[in-house]
């Protein structure tokens, strides 16, 4: 990925040893810290007087309409009103995303790339895939660099376009070299007990070898734990830690 590499520098140092502790407080954490950034960028950006009064007349808006149920022409012209209003306090609320858009796109980007799998630990067996152009038929070679234990056949034969190497690896960068007749890719493959990964897929153009993938196991932060059933990745996480933490920010800092 481009966006993960992008903030490396600035982010590996500081937050990598969390998220090799604790995935799940790496999350917990930058949720936080980024529903704080937006909530005060928010906070400064907008009109929060201009705010407040357009948040007062929608709540006069619901209380009118609640009362004129009984009287559907006067409810409706209630109702174009306050949704003239609604898009007035819309159009305002959605002033800070233009200052806000492109550095979470950074730090998702970046999250993504080291909160999506689960690293390949030394010794633990992983699996490889290669998949070839649409009518490539025959036999394909999976050749590993030292310290790298092929635990399948190095030479298979294509099977419905594509062939699985099964490895395993000591710690370190190792570089994977398929083959089909003349025709060679290098994908590489990082063994650590850190939460470090690289790319899981590499896409070769004008080759007959498409695509080469490492077969991570998706990341847990919640390990065995399940939230009635659902065991959420970091998105799912972020997405409920960062909700919770927006309202009780948006009320400590009394913001509309």
């Amino acid at each position: 990925m481009v966006f993960d590499k992008i903030l490396d520098p600035v982010l590996n140092p500081v937050l990598q040893p969390l998220l090799n502790a604790s995935p799940f407080w790496g999350i917990v954490i930058l949720s936080l810290v980024i529903s704080l950034i937006i909530t005060i960028i928010y906070k400064y950006v907008t009109d929060q007087t201009k705010m407040k009064a357009l948040k007062d007349k929608q709540k006069d808006f619901q209380k009118r309409i609640k009362e004129l149920r009984s009287n559907p022409p006067e409810m409706m012209k209630v109702q174009k009103e306050a949704m003239s209003t609604n898009m007035e306090y819309m159009k305002h609320s959605f002033k800070p995303t233009l200052f806000t858009m492109i550095p979470i796109l950074l730090i998702f980007g970046w999250m993504a790339g080291h909160l999506s799998y689960e690293p390949i630990y030394p010794g633990e067996m992983y699996s490889v895939t290669a998949s070839f152009g649409e009518g490539i038929v025959g036999e394909a070679e999976l050749i590993p660099t030292a310290g790298t234990i092929l635990e399948s056949d190095a030479i298979q034969t294509i099977t419905a376009g594509m062939i699985t190497w099964n490895l395993k690896s000591d710690a370190g960068e190792h570089l994977l070299t398929v083959k089909k007749g003349e025709t060679e890719q290098n994908k590489a493959v990082l063994i650590t007990t850190e939460l470090k990964t690289e790319d899981a897929l590499s896409v070769y153009e004008h080759s007959e070898i498409k695509q080469v993938q490492i077969n991570y196991n998706k990341l847990k932060p919640l390990g065995s734990y399940s939230i009635f059933g659902w065991h959420p990745g970091w998105l799912g996480l972020y997405i409920i830690f960062s909700l919770v933490f927006s309202i009780g920010l948006r009320k400590v800092m009394k913001i509309y």
